[in-house]
């Protein structure tokens, strides 16, 4: 068996303090969206590069607000700047949290995984007469092969 990278255990209560954890941020954000694929594509995306190009464009019609319709919301824009600046130091570590979150998930899994498969074969190499047989096919479910169902004669009109 490969070394074994993590041992760990997670108790009840700090499993239910993490979701709690998570429930109050939820609910510190109430203004979170859930987009859809198509939505998420449809818009414009603002990364790092775009950052200053919208600061500039603000500090812009701040100063210059005169050639603006009256339909822009030049307070609207400003709110949005704002709370994306104030959501930056966020993203970043729940980014990273998650990261950290899913390789763990991860290795944790295989490892997981790894030893079954070796009580897979130790039990099969040593379950004749053992008493075994039984379990061995059981865990040997998770290798069996599905037959393909044969696709139905066509009639021809």
């Amino acid at each position: 068996m490969p070394a074994n990278q993590i041992s760990a255990t997670l108790t009840q209560a700090d499993r239910d303090a993490v979701l709690a954890a998570i429930a109050t941020m939820k609910q510190k954000l109430p203004f979170l969206m859930d987009l859809t694929t198509e939505e998420r594509k449809a818009l414009p995306k603002m990364g790092d590069k775009s950052r200053a190009f919208v600061s500039k464009a603000l500090e812009v019609a701040t100063q210059n607000s005169d050639f603006l319709p009256r339909s822009f919301d030049l307070d609207e824009m400003r709110k949005d700047v704002q709370l994306f600046e104030a959501m930056y130091p966020i993203v970043m570590a729940m980014t990273q949290l998650q990261e950290l979150l899913d390789d763990t998930y991860v290795l944790v899994g295989s490892e997981a995984y790894s030893a079954a498969l070796q009580v897979y074969n130790y039990a099969k190499a040593s379950g004749q007469g053992a008493g075994l047989e039984a379990v061995v096919d059981e865990l040997g479910q998770r290798f069996a092969r599905r037959t393909r169902k044969e696709k139905p004669q066509q009639t021809a009109v």
